[in-house]
């Protein structure tokens, strides 16, 4: 029986193939690789190289859960990510593949190969940028322009995508996600300087899956003079956890799926979960208002009409004008708004806590003294209890240098609050943010902290965030205020993903009190709402693969140890 179990797995690995692109590899270009060919747990290795890839092309076949098709940028000596650009791109003649105008790199939805999606697929390791106008590509129908709103990475029908540790930049989307989407995890990314200048319907990223996590990401302005949202989402069963999310006309638009009955049909839809985040205003950066949730189609019956969960998040505005946390699209939509630090540069009073409408549930949060319900007439319910925390600072250990961690004595240390039952157990706060695309485990230290970090008297060490050549972006000062109610709608969607959050069945919540004691949190992959290989980064054994150029979005440097003593903290990476 060993014999035989032996053979069978042997069997199943050498089935696998690695590609090997880049110089001196098998494969000069990206084209070479028989993309249609493609099979469970095949890998394409695109090796870095001084000068840019300048091709594009379509996924359009099916891994499993167990053998994902991966397709992995080798970093380059310093750290680079092989670059993907746009520009003057070309497809492989044998690719014949929808909207090939909307992505530089694809996912689903082609003709050849003959496949309306694709599943089980991991994108890591690739910067890919400038899919946007006035670039060009040579496709199917020859020299061909980009489309207003192409993206940088286009999926399109995928189920079981996993994008991590890409920089998308440059292009009109930098990701776009459509509704017959499902098992969506964009985890360990940088995303900026996407958009069009004086347009508020291109994002840095624009997204609606049944089923999509957003986790350990770093989100910057996008580009100059462009008016689009920083994260716009339709989709049903959302959680945005533990990114770094700062600019955009607003850095979270939440609003309805406005094209996909399926998903406003979905019992997730009506749950949203935003945790763990550190949410950054820049003066001046388009509406004032930091979160968006409910709907903008005019159609209100599709409007999420639910609860978002936002808690333990730092959200740090330094507008010289007023500030809004939230703007809740009608009195059907609720936030139970806990356990964050919420901190304007600003004086108090420029701080209004919703928009006009909705339902908000305030408790233990740090605010400024004098912040206000609205800045404009309120026609929903503020229930106050009473127990936030205010002060003139919230104690960052360096507000001025963006570390938002908080500093001996700050008043937020100990002051949190159990969280709302709703979000137990799947999204009990277990991680934080590490700068930059890195994480954490949360350290266990009595009572929670107010905000994205726990204060740990013992340094718990960090994951190095490796040395990704993001080129940082510039900063659109003076974008527009809302923007327009309806967005280019993406197609119809597909089933739901089933849930797989990674805890055990019976839930053990971690004792505050007692630094020892934690719940089995999330596999160091910080495993998401929807089915994702267990290391769904990692080729078969035997394929004669190189070192994963570091496989994760540290580039594969050695976490930090454990705290010797005090709190209960140690490092891991995304």
């Amino acid at each position: 029986m060993i014999t035989a179990l032996g053979v069978v797995l042997v069997s199943s690995v050498v089935s696998a193939s690695a590609y090997e692109v880049g110089p001196g590899k098998t494969f000069a270009n990206i084209g070479d690789v028989a993309w249609e060919a493609l099979s469970a747990g095949d890998a394409v290795l695109i090796h870095w190289r001084a000068e840019p890839y300048r091709e594009k092309w379509v996924i359009g076949v099916h891994g499993e859960a167990a053998k994902p098709i991966t397709v992995r940028g080798v970093l380059g000596p310093g750290g680079e990510r092989p670059v993907v650009d746009g520009r003057d791109a070309t497809t492989r003649s044998s690719l014949n593949f929808w909207n090939e105008e909307r992505g530089v790199i694809k996912v689903g939805g082609a003709n050849s190969p003959d496949s309306e999606s694709a599943s089980h697929i991991v994108i890591e390791n690739i910067e890919v940028r400038s899919g946007r106008q006035p670039y060009s590509f040579t496709g199917r129908n020859g020299l061909s322009d980009y489309a207003k709103n192409t993206a940088a990475i286009f999926v399109e029908w995928g189920e079981h995508v996993t994008i991590r540790n890409c920089v998308m930049r440059d292009s009109g989307n930098g990701l776009f996600v459509s509704a017959a989407s499902k098992g969506i995890l964009i985890e360990g990314n940088h995303i900026f300087d996407n958009g069009n200048a004086g347009s508020a319907y291109e994002h840095n990223s624009y997204t609606a899956a049944a089923g999509i996590t957003f986790q350990f990401n770093r989100y910057g302005p996008l580009c100059a003079g462009c008016d689009g949202n920083n994260l716009k989402d339709r989709s049903a069963g959302l959680v945005v956890r533990y990114n770094w999310i700062e600019g955009g006309n607003r850095e979270l638009d939440l609003v309805d799926a406005e094209d996909s009955q399926d998903l406003v049909n979905d019992p997730r839809y009506h749950k949203t979960f935003v945790y763990g985040n550190v949410l950054v205003e820049p003066d001046g950066a388009g509406n004032s208002q930091i979160v968006h949730y409910g709907g903008d189609s005019g159609t209100e019956s599709d409007y999420r009409k639910g609860a978002l969960y936002f808690y333990n998040n730092t959200v740090v505005s330094t507008r010289s004008g007023n500030t809004t946390l939230l703007r809740l699209s009608t009195n059907d939509e609720r936030a139970d708004v806990r356990n964050n630090v919420i901190h304007v540069a600003a004086a108090g009073n420029r701080l209004g806590l919703v928009d006009e409408t909705g339902v908000v549930d305030l408790t233990h949060n740090w605010l400024k003294p004098g912040y206000v319900e609205s800045h404009g007439g309120l026609a929903g319910t503020i229930n106050d209890d009473g127990t936030s925390v205010t002060g003139v600072s919230p104690g960052f250990e360096d507000e001025v240098g963006q570390e938002f961690r908080l500093a001996p004595g700050s008043a937020c240390i100990n002051k949190g609050t159990a969280l709302h039952p709703a979000v137990l157990p799947d999204h009990d706060v277990v991680f934080q943010y590490v700068k930059h695309q890195a994480s954490e485990q949360r350290p266990v230290d009595g009572p929670l902290d107010l905000g994205a970090f726990e204060y740990c008297a013992e340094a718990c060490g960090e994951v190095d965030g490796g040395t990704a050549t993001d080129g940082g972006s510039a900063h659109a000062d003076g974008a527009a205020a809302d923007a327009p109610a309806t967005d280019d709608g993406p197609p119809q969607d597909a089933a739901n993903p089933t849930d797989a959050a990674g805890l055990p069945d019976v839930y053990d919540p971690p004792d505050r009190s007692d630094p020892s004691d934690r719940s089995d949190p999330p596999d160091a992959s910080g495993v998401a709402d929807v089915p994702v290989a267990a290391d769904a980064g990692t080729p078969p054994a035997d394929a004669a693969l190189p070192d994963a150029s570091s496989g994760g979005p540290q580039g594969g440097d050695t976490p930090g140890g454990e705290a010797s003593s005090g709190c209960s903290c140690a490092s891991v990476s995304p």
